[in-house]
């Protein structure tokens, strides 16, 4: 007896291997997945900015990086003893304008040639509300704990977002025209915008996905949302807080995904990245033993075998 619906996934016809460079951006889903294309030592960058969750301000960083509009003064603002940017996140924050300045121009320098050379970018969408500064009409990527009355919130329209979707696949298709798409929402609970609004936020983006006007070979849907509202339907598979996917969900939508988007002929090699990553956490009781070192000269080959046969991939 099945105790749970199956959410149904082609594979797909461009799946990624030891050679694709992916870029993942968006939510901290996307920072879970890039997780695990870190561990099993995959070509990967994820969010150069920080995590965002809305579409209109992952495309202000696209437009930003295509057409090199540097990071200038007048974007910037001093606030709690920082200066901060209202389309990239707190983790970037400084206590020096100039510092500030020089390092968000510097990585939209390399996010510039990491769309270049993207075979595939993953963008995850946590949310549909936005907020919108008073004083400049823009929408912010993050409010920086500014005071709430300097903005207002507004649900972005599937018009809007649809629109922002299609804006960012032809940015990034004027730099870099064989580039994939790979779209998902974020099984995250932005439940601070209420029950129904949440729904409402999730229904206007997987809505906004699917009426873009692409071609199949280029952009794909892949339902880590549908896969949490489905096949883990229970709050045991939430982390503490009850909003985000706990680790397990985490791995079983990693599962779901690495099973029909990368490359089966790649499927032996992370299993060997995987045991030498289990090798490299174990703590013996007595290092200094034959046994010990013997496991020690045996993991050693094995990272060099690997190596030289994808010389990318590198061990801490």
């Amino acid at each position: 007896m099945n105790f749970t619906t199956k959410v149904p996934i082609n594979k797909y016809n461009f799946p990624i291997d030891y050679n694709s460079k992916v870029m993942l951006l968006g939510s901290c889903f996307a920072e879970n997945m890039g997780e695990k294309f870190r561990y099993f030592k995959f070509h990967h960058v994820v969010n150069p900015f920080g995590i965002i969750f809305n579409p209109v301000s992952i495309e202000k960083l696209i437009n930003r990086a295509v057409n090199k509009i540097e990071f200038t003064e007048k974007d910037i603002f001093f606030h709690n003893d920082l200066w901060h940017c209202y389309e990239v996140h707190s983790v970037l924050s400084n206590t020096s304008s100039e510092l500030l300045l020089e390092n968000l121009n510097t990585i939209l320098n390399s996010f510039t040639n990491q769309i270049q050379e993207a075979t595939h970018v993953i963008l995850t969408y946590g949310t549909s509300w936005v907020y919108r500064n008073k004083t400049s009409n823009e929408i912010v990527a993050n409010c920086h704990k500014v005071p709430q009355n300097q903005f207002t919130k507004e649900l972005l329209s599937i018009e809007t977002i649809q629109k922002s979707i299609q804006n960012t696949i032809d940015l990034v298709c004027k730099i870099n025209p064989n580039c994939k798409f790979i779209f998902t929402v974020s099984p995250v609970r932005h439940i601070k915008d209420g029950f129904v609004e949440n729904q409402r936020s999730k229904s206007h983006l997987i809505s906004a996905i699917h009426n873009i006007n692409h071609q199949p070979s280029t952009v794909n849907y892949f339902p880590s949302f549908e896969i949490m509202m489905d096949e883990l339907r229970d709050y045991r598979f939430y982390a503490e807080d009850m909003l985000h996917p706990s680790q397990a969900a985490i791995d079983y939508i990693w599962i779901k995904f690495f099973e029909n988007y990368v490359d089966e002929k790649e499927f032996a090699t992370m299993n060997q990245v995987c045991e030498i990553q289990r090798a490299l956490k174990h703590r013996p009781f007595n290092p200094n033993t034959e046994s010990h070192q013997k496991f020690l000269e045996s993991l050693r080959i094995k990272i060099l075998t690997l190596s030289e046969k994808l010389p990318n991939i590198h061990f801490e």
